[in-house]
């Protein structure tokens, strides 16, 4: 692998030797993912900005300690969750709803036939559709939005947020379930 040009250590080594404007590349790449994750679990636009500044400034902090185990998207996202996460239990807020059933090992599949994009379509049905998001505790409006928006993959969501493969896929399907039973209510159009 050493061979092979690695444009995560090569952006790493440029900020660690302080090369001019090097620092300032790893915010503008990976910024839209920090967004995502904290302004997912906090809403709060303000807060989730200051969030965002601190995960930066944690990330400028321990970079030296980044080990190339994982991508470094991987790690950012870890350090931004993981900033999310201090804020809302500092606030007391869930991370997941209390009613729900925790037994994970049921859903080995997220795939149940329910297409979330097909079912937003139309601007009205997407304005359902990110209302009922809203609606999600933090932990599934952050597991949707990586896995949708950023497109992250499972076992790298895992990484970030340090729960099991199998418990992503859970909270991802049960999201799911409950996006398409407030879409079918709200519509009166079965998803």
């Amino acid at each position: 692998m050493d061979d092979i040009r690695n444009p995560d250590r090569e952006l790493v080594d440029a900020v660690l030797a302080n090369r001019p404007g090097a620092f300032e590349r790893l915010v503008r790449e990976y910024q839209g993912l920090c967004w995502h994750i904290i302004q997912r679990m906090v809403r709060n636009p303000e807060d989730a900005r200051e969030l965002c500044q601190d995960t930066f400034l944690r990330v400028h902090q321990c970079l030296h300690q980044y080990r190339y185990e994982s991508a470094l998207k991987s790690w950012i996202g870890r350090v931004a969750y993981t900033i999310a996460l201090r804020h809302l239990q500092h606030k007391r807020i869930p991370l997941v709803d209390n009613g729900a059933d925790d037994d994970y090992s049921l859903v080995d599949s997220i795939g149940d036939g329910f297409d979330l994009e097909a079912s937003c379509a139309d601007e009205e049905a997407a304005r359902h559709l990110h209302a009922a998001i809203e609606q999600l505790p933090p932990l599934q409006r952050t597991l949707l939005t990586l896995y949708y928006l950023e497109e992250t993959t499972i076992p790298e969501i895992a990484r970030i947020t340090g729960l099991a493969s199998g418990t992503i896929k859970s909270h991802l399907f049960r999201s799911r379930l409950r996006l398409r039973g407030v879409l079918e209510a709200r519509t009166g159009v079965a998803a």
